[in-house]
Order: structure tokens, then C-alpha cells, then sequence
């Protein structure tokens, strides 16, 4: 589907300011590009959009949050419309890196300064109905416009939580550039059974991961493979060994749904 779409702002509305996202084989094909409308949640939302997130998400999200993200301007709540109906959604919020948990801390390096933010995505999904249709790719384009703009610089990643078996969310965000960054044993709680869970990360307006003893190493057998000689034969077989190393690691991760 074209990347096109218009922008519908309700009169009484006037805000201008995952996590998981699931996809299914069936799909019916929107009758035009110019029927999606992009526009930011309201109060009057709410119900519709507790109930298209009861269906979506395995996450039992309180009533306070639904009050959050269609009321509050913490929140980048923005809505797909089609027919007058809310048929994706996409909620993130600005996060100040010092007020990141402790599990997401290592998004960043020290060295890029504390006063930096990040941009945490909630929530992604779209009506069975319609997915593989764009939408969700619209959603996360919109996003991506809003953050990198001249006025948010300071932020330098934006990252999301997704279950491990959620296999078609982990594709979808990979397709967009994002990575996974760390690997969160029982993260989640879901009907009181224990799930894990990934962080995925996606670097913006200069933003980097820090700097481990890996890329120390791989630095370090460059220079060596530079030297020439002997120095270039020692940093290929260690760089092999790196990769393999690698190779086995992302290995034991099981994707299956």
C-alpha cells in the first residue's frame, strides 16, 4: 500500500502533541489510501480503544491507562482511521534516559551525556482486518517523523519490549532497522504464567549503542589485519572466532509462536 494519508483532527480535540504488535494471514485490501486518516486519540476514544487493545494484546493494561493515552499530552497517541473507525494504533511516550529502569539503562553510552531522552514505544497494533496493508508501517513512520525533528534532537534511541515468541512483531521491527539489544528473562506476567522478553532498539539523531569489549576487540584486530604479515592472520581467525561465538548466542533464542 502507498504511503499516503491525510490528517483528520476532531473539532472537540485539538492536541497536537507494542508493547507488541501481531500479525494474521487475513487481510482485506482498504478501497483507497485517501479513506486512512491519521489523527491523535481523545477522550471519547477510550472504550473503542480499550476494546480494540483487549483483542490485540495479551497485557491486561488498567483503566487508568486508557485514561492516560487518550487524555494526557505525555503521550504520542495517534490513531489510523478508516470509515470512521480506529482501525490501528501506535501510543510512545518521551522517556528521560536517567528515569529509564534499570534493564533499559544500557541503551545508551555514558559518554552521550545524561541529559539525554529516548522514545519508548507502548503499544503498535492494527485491526486483523487490515493488517498487511501498511498501516503499521504508516503508524511507525509517523513516529519516527515526530522525533526526528530539529526540536527533539536530544532523542537518541527509541526503543520497545516484545514477548520472544511474538515472532511476526520481531520481524516487522527488524524490517524497520530495529535490533535487538537485550534478552529479559521473565519479563513478563501474563495470566500468571512468566514470559520472556526482548528489548529492540532503533538509533536516532546520533544516537549509538555503548561500546563493548566485543568492539574493543574487533577494533583492535583491525588494526592488527592493517599491519599486514602475521598481525593479519591472528585478526582474521579471531574475528572468525567472534563471529561463531556470535553465531551460537542469537542460536539458542527460540522465535517459534
Amino acid at each position: 500500500m502507498a504511503q499516503q494519508f491525510t490528517w483528520y483532527q476532531p473539532d472537540n480535540h485539538h492536541r497536537y502533541d507494542e508493547p507488541s504488535t501481531s500479525y494474521n494471514q487475513y487481510s482485506v485490501p482498504l478501497c483507497s489510501t485517501n479513506d486512512v486518516q491519521l489523527r491523535f486519540l481523545c477522550p471519547d476514544d477510550l472504550e473503542e480503544v480499550r476494546t480494540l487493545c483487549q483483542d490485540w494484546f495479551p497485557l491486561d493494561y488498567p483503566l487508568s491507562w486508557y485514561i492516560d493515552i487518550t487524555s494526557s499530552t505525555r503521550f504520542f497517541a495517534l490513531a489510523a482511521i478508516y470509515d470512521f473507525t480506529i482501525i490501528g494504533l501506535i501510543v510512545a511516550e518521551i522517556k528521560p534516559y536517567l528515569r529509564l529502569n534499570k534493564e533499559d539503562k544500557d541503551i545508551l553510552p555514558e559518554s552521550m551525556g545524561r541529559d539525554v531522552d529516548v522514545g519508548y514505544i507502548l503499544s503498535l497494533g492494527v485491526h486483523k482486518k487490515f493488517r498487511r496493508n501498511g498501516i503499521g508501517s504508516l503508524l511507525l513512520d509517523s513516529l519516527l517523523s515526530h522525533l526526528t525533528t530539529a526540536e527533539r534532537s536530544k532523542v537518541k534511541a527509541i526503543f520497545l519490549h516484545v514477548l520472544t515468541t511474538n515472532q511476526p512483531a520481531i520481524l516487522f521491527y527488524e524490517k524497520r532497522r530495529f535490533r535487538m539489544h537485550s534478552f529479559l528473562p521473565y519479563y513478563y506476567c501474563i495470566r500468571g504464567n512468566c514470559k520472556d522478553g526482548f528489548t529492540y532498539v532503533l538509533y536516532i539523531n546520533g544516537g549509538h549503542a555503548p561500546y563493548s569489549l566485543l568492539d574493543h576487540l574487533k577494533n583492535w584486530c583491525s588494526l592488527l589485519r592493517r599491519t599486514g604479515g602475521v598481525c593479519t592472520w591472528i585478526g582474521n581467525r579471531i574475528i572468525g572466532v567472534f563471529r561463531w561465538l556470535r553465531h551460537r548466542t542469537f542460536s539458542r533464542f527460540n522465535f517459534a509462536t
